[in-house]
């Protein structure tokens, strides 16, 4: 994966069509700024960041990430961040934009058996928003916990528990009418290297602005699942 690119790709704007003059007027200017915003963050050298195809029925805008927690050749943990944008406003967004994402990751069986781990990974997302000084508003999410259990020819393989983050929020909106994307983006991956087991970085915890207007705890840290491994 490359870097994180601050330009709309093909079919970023959400309209289906390829980036031609005529439709790249057409993309609203906030959404543009937004878009550009996301190649300013400073993300972890860990952390492998490309675009990738967004939806095209969620929103007219909208643009999309992927990124993975690399160390070597293994993945610690992937996931999808999705910027959604209505001009018009949405009413269950209250407001014009949204963030969108997916973060996923196996985990250790014994941070798997803790019963408070879906709370644990909901304060992670909301933690790692609230560190950064992010205001936003209407998160609404799940976590979701899956075991598998190999058989026959596969018996020889340990169980395997992977956690699964499925969350949405609304950014608050600058003056220019975009949110700080790239400080949202860095929070998201924030969570995505607390997720693959990886120490905090280290840095500076008051990028973006604002208060947070959200629901929800505190990081709350469990032992360190995984992370790079010692050669």
């Amino acid at each position: 994966m490359a870097a994180a690119q601050g330009h709309l790709s093909d079919h970023s704007d959400g309209t289906g069509g390829g980036a031609d003059s005529a439709e790249r007027n057409a993309v609203p200017r906030a959404f543009r700024l937004a878009v550009e915003a996301l190649g300013a963050a400073r993300l972890r050298p860990e952390i492998e960041v490309d675009p990738t195809r967004p939806p095209q029925r969620l929103a007219p805008h909208a643009y999309a990430l992927e990124a993975a927690v690399v160390d070597g050749e293994e993945d610690l943990a992937d996931g999808r961040l999705v910027l959604l944008h209505d001009p018009s406003g949405h009413e269950a967004w209250k407001g014009t934009f949204r963030l969108v994402t997916l973060v996923r990751a196996e985990l250790e069986p014994e941070m798997a058996a803790d019963p408070l781990l879906p709370e644990v990974c909901w304060s992670w997302l909301t933690g790692a928003l609230e560190a950064r000084g992010l205001s936003y508003e209407e998160p609404s999410g799940t976590v979701t916990r899956a075991g598998s259990h190999y058989f026959g020819g596969l018996a020889d393989r340990r169980p395997a528990t992977q956690i699964e983050i499925r969350a949405s929020w609304t950014p608050r909106e600058g003056r220019d009418g975009a949110p700080d994307t790239a400080a949202h983006l860095a929070a998201w991956c924030d969570l995505l290297c607390q997720v693959a087991g990886l120490p905090p970085s280290g840095a500076d915890s008051g990028a973006g602005s604002g208060t947070h207007t959200g629901s929800g705890a505190g990081v709350v840290s469990l032992p360190q699942r995984r992370g790079p491994q010692a050669p």
